[in-house]
């Protein structure tokens, strides 16, 4: 990749660190787009978005955390078995393409009903430990299957299900997508016993859009423009999943 290349990319990685970041994400779908377009190869692709992935949601997970928004009840029984299943996804190399058509296509739908909520759930439900283990366990066997931290799963179904206003959501998304995109890397890491060193000249990138952008988003932005913010998030990586190989 040339210099100008390189530059764009670097220009690309920091607004889809900023955009993402402000809704508690960290980034992967985009990053993942982003790299395709450019042409780069599956396996630098996967490993790279984890890379950066990790750098902005310790800062988004700092940033919520900071502003009073994480539930550690609300998290746990979500990443407890998640981060193993994780590992396990992470792990494998598969042939994905019916998977993520239909995962974009869930994506895009929970997109569509985000544009038509108008502020946060008037009364928030909790759901039963059971459910939310077995639950967290299939997002973190997607998250490292797909190469993303599963935040971008995990955030609608806390919505839809009145489980989490929207700032809680993102607060509690951000650290489930730093834990699972670690055990995603590392089980990406025991398969293929390396790691792209892309990742480290993006690094700068992400930690500059995803600190100005989780600044806002756990400050700043109301919970409305939050949802539209989410919205574009959700609709990005479902086209991505859908319409990229």
């Amino acid at each position: 990749m040339d210099a100008a290349h390189l530059a764009f990319l670097f220009l690309a990685v920091g607004l889809i660190a900023f955009l993402y970041s402000s809704v508690g994400h960290a980034g992967a779908s985009g990053y993942i787009a982003t790299m395709t377009l450019f042409g780069l190869a599956p396996v630098i692709i996967r490993p790279t978005a984890l890379v950066l992935n990790i750098l902005v949601a310790s800062i988004a997970t700092f940033q919520f955390w900071r502003a009073g928004h994480f539930s550690w009840k609300l998290f746990w029984p979500f990443a407890l078995l998640s981060i193993p299943a994780a590992y396990f996804g992470g792990h494998l190399q598969p042939s994905a393409s019916v998977l993520r058509i239909l995962i974009g296509l869930v994506l895009l739908f929970s997109a569509a009903r985000l544009v038509f909520r108008r502020s946060d759930p008037p009364k928030l439900g909790t759901p039963s430990q059971p459910m939310a283990i077995s639950v967290g366990a299939g997002l973190g066997f997607l998250s490292g299957l797909t190469g993303t931290g599963g935040g971008i799963f995990l955030t609608p179904l806390l919505l839809f299900c009145e489980w989490a206003h929207i700032r809680q959501a993102a607060a509690v998304s951000a650290l489930f997508i730093l834990v699972n995109s670690i055990a995603g890397l590392v089980g990406y890491f025991t398969a293929v016993h390396s790691i792209p060193s892309l990742g480290l000249l993006l690094a700068a990138a992400a930690i500059i859009g995803g600190t100005l952008g989780s600044h806002l988003g756990s400050r700043r932005f109301p919970p409305r423009a939050i949802s539209i913010l989410l919205a574009i998030v959700l609709t990005i990586a479902g086209a991505k999943l859908i319409f990229t190989r």
